[in-house]
């Protein structure tokens, strides 16, 4: 958008001294006679533009009208980058590449090195270990359909197996402990739904379209916050799990045993997927306490038990 473009060139021309009308049609990816339109359209805004000449010349804005003008200091655009690249780990286009080369413009040349040192020292990748390239594909599907106001069809297995086929009217992408979740409004069911992008399988943009239902984000949060009853474990771990465990209980909720043995304080919620928490710890893990929940977990292990006695079909 025109409007989007004018305001980048005017970040970046409060950053720099000057830049070239070449440089700025390549970043955003316009024509220069595009490029000169808006400048020209900045200047009769009221932002005194000036034109340096000769063979290092270029665009550039009054030096006294810069003074208390710039909208960003080098330490939010580091946090900006850190964040955007973030985010580019599982949804990666060519928007957020765009944005984050708009970002590093508005940086003086001199302190470009020193602000990409700053932005590598964090890194924070939401991508799981394994089909990541399909849960982007996805991710792209779904923003795309957002944006157009597009239903999408697909087809979702539940975490109890069981397989459906909806089709929505998509509202909102949810990055929550590190799973990707769709929030929309599910014809099947004539309700706001929640459904993990992971577990959806032959997704398609529909080219049929839909007008917007009031959706309250503030109240849709909501459901990504729990406030399921939490009981504490006590679990007897050996040395091998202290570092995950570290992640679950904390340094204070874990005591040595004996030898490489440790009792952890395990928070735990009773439903699937804490109690598969527990078992994938297989024989380097045994709940002590309480009794109801160690119960549970023997019926777990004798149902799989059971499951592997048989001859395979």
């Amino acid at each position: 958008m025109k409007i989007d473009r004018l305001v980048s060139i005017i970040m970046i021309l409060l950053e720099r001294k000057k830049i070239s009308a070449p440089e700025l049609a390549k970043m955003f990816e316009v024509n220069l006679r595009t490029i000169y339109r808006d400048i020209d359209t900045i200047n009769q805004a009221g932002i005194p533009i000036i034109t340096y000449r000769g063979a290092n010349g270029g665009i550039g804005i009054m030096e006294k009208y810069k003074i208390e003008k710039k909208l960003f200091t080098l330490s939010d655009i580091t946090e900006l980058l850190i964040g955007l690249k973030s985010i580019h780990s599982t949804i990666s286009n060519q928007e957020l590449l765009n944005t984050m080369a708009k970002l590093k413009g508005l940086v003086p040349k001199d302190e470009l090195q020193q602000v990409e040192k700053k932005t590598n020292r964090i890194k924070i990748d939401h991508t799981p270990w394994f089909g990541n390239k399909r849960i982007q594909l996805s991710l792209k599907k779904i923003k795309t359909a957002i944006n157009k106001n597009s239903f999408i069809s697909f087809k979702y297995f539940d975490r109890l197996g069981q397989k459906s086929e909806r089709k929505i009217e998509p509202y909102r992408l949810v990055l929550k402990n590190s799973s990707w979740y769709i929030q929309g409004y599910c014809t099947l069911r004539e309700d706001f739904r929640i459904f993990e992008v992971s577990n959806i399988s032959s997704l398609k943009v529909l080219e049929e379209t839909f007008i917007p239902r009031e959706f309250d984000y503030d109240s849709q949060d909501i459901y990504f916050k729990t406030d399921r009853e939490t009981i504490t474990l006590k679990l007897l771990i050996h040395e091998s799990l202290l570092d995950i465990m570290l992640e679950f209980c904390g340094k204070d909720n874990i005591t040595l045993y004996k030898d490489n043995k440790y009792i952890a304080y395990f928070p735990f919620v009773e439903d699937d997927y804490f109690y598969n928490i527990i078992l994938r710890f297989g024989d380097k893990c045994e709940c002590l306490e309480p009794e109801h929940v160690r119960v549970e977990i023997i019926k777990r292990i004798e149902k799989l038990l059971s499951i592997y006695k048989k001859p395979p079909k």
